[in-house]
């Protein structure tokens, strides 16, 4: 395996010949749409032989909706897949999910379903007050994680993700205990038990997202720690790539100082972002699936460019109204930049957020580098 950049003139037929592939490899492997219309600076993935280092550990996040191509397309080179996600109540019930299906799924493609458990509202965002109410209250608590247990029973999970977000500062030692109290319950019969951390650089780093993530204890508790390292180009946001290596690197540099690097699984991001220019403060980006990329592009008359700092590819455009956007992604390039960070920091493995659209290059990319590793074999 290894990547090939579109240039002027370039046709299908062309790379597949220089390459030494066939046609229909490169429209599976790469997921064209439509193989006559490819943009300049599209990355491909050349199918290959490819020579592996060794093999890593892979999550991937998923809404019990995801699509059978999706999820058929994505469980072989998964070793856990974590359903989100069961929101919790500030009485300590949990919220239940349309996921038997998918649980079942998982476990025929020798995948292990994971619960994912959040301090979410029921409609919809991260709530610091829920994650008061269930980590000061020892009751509520207690009734939290006999809930989740009960549901981890009864639905056949191998095991849970707690991914608490914008919980308050002065909350930081509490929600230590309650991930110790979650440890203890899940360990007394045998489920794993990995959290989702805030992309931090320092352990003084100042933010409702950050504070009360302690690096070093959390990695202390878990047999997992997923850091999420993506968002940095988000919905609200200034126009950026949406997990620029170099930021990616910092977080990195501080996570191994603090934790194992063999606990660590890196964040990769499934999609994109397209923003309106110029940017005004407050206004949405559009997201992006990956696998529209190269349609978007060529409809819209755009080479693809490729930023060497942060290895990530963007594109500039103009609507029919004449308004230019940007829109930047991640390609086959940026996937390798970011999977090469693996072995070079020694990781355990990556996460991806989320595998509810299909994008095939990552696969491929991914596959090419690193065998993937599963906890039991297939049913």
């Amino acid at each position: 395996m290894y990547i090939y950049t579109v240039k002027p003139g370039d046709t299908l037929f062309d790379i597949a010949q220089k390459n030494g592939v066939t046609i229909s490899a490169l429209v599976a492997a790469n997921q064209l749409s439509d193989p006559y219309k490819l943009p300049v600076g599209l990355a491909l993935v050349i199918p290959g032989q490819s020579i592996r280092e060794r093999s890593i550990v892979v999550n991937g996040y998923a809404f019990p909706g995801i699509s059978d191509i999706a999820l058929l397309g994505a469980l072989q080179y998964l070793t856990y897949l974590s359903v989100f996600s069961a929101k919790t109540r500030i009485d300590g019930t949990i919220t239940e999910l349309n996921d038997t299906a998918l649980i079942r799924k998982c476990y025929v493609n020798g995948v292990a379903p994971v619960l994912t458990l959040t301090n979410q509202r029921e409609s919809g965002g991260f709530s610091g007050d829920i994650a008061h109410a269930v980590i000061a209250d020892e009751e509520v608590k207690t009734k939290l994680i006999q809930n989740v247990m009960e549901y981890l029973d009864r639905r056949n999970y191998f095991g849970l993700n707690i991914d608490f977000e914008y919980v308050r500062e002065e909350d930081r030692t509490l929600y230590t205990q309650f991930l110790l109290d979650f440890a203890a319950a899940l360990r007394r019969v045998g489920y794993s038990f990995s959290v989702a951390l805030a992309p931090k650089i320092s352990q003084e780093q100042s933010g409702l997202l950050y504070t009360a993530h302690d690096y070093a204890a959390v990695g202390s508790i878990a047999d997992k720690v997923i850091i999420m390292t993506y968002e940095w180009g988000y919905t609200y946001g200034e126009p950026m790539a949406v997990a620029p290596i170099d930021k990616v690197r910092q977080v990195l540099d501080y996570a191994v100082m603090e934790m194992p690097p063999e606990k660590i699984l890196m964040g990769m991001a499934n999609y994109g972002y397209s923003w309106t220019l110029p940017y005004k403060k407050g206004t949405a980006a559009r997201p992006l699936s990956l696998s529209e990329i190269p349609q978007t592009a060529y409809s819209q008359y755009a080479d693809i460019r490729f930023d060497d700092t942060a290895q990530s590819p963007f594109f500039r455009y103009y609507d029919s109204a004449g308004t230019e956007h940007i829109a930047w992604f991640e390609d086959p390039r940026s996937i390798e930049a970011k999977l090469k960070l693996v072995s070079e920091y020694g990781l355990g493995g990556v996460s991806y957020w989320n595998i509810n659209t299909l994008y095939r290059p990552n696969w491929a990319v991914l596959s090419g580098m690193y065998g993937i590793e599963k906890v039991f074999g297939q049913g």
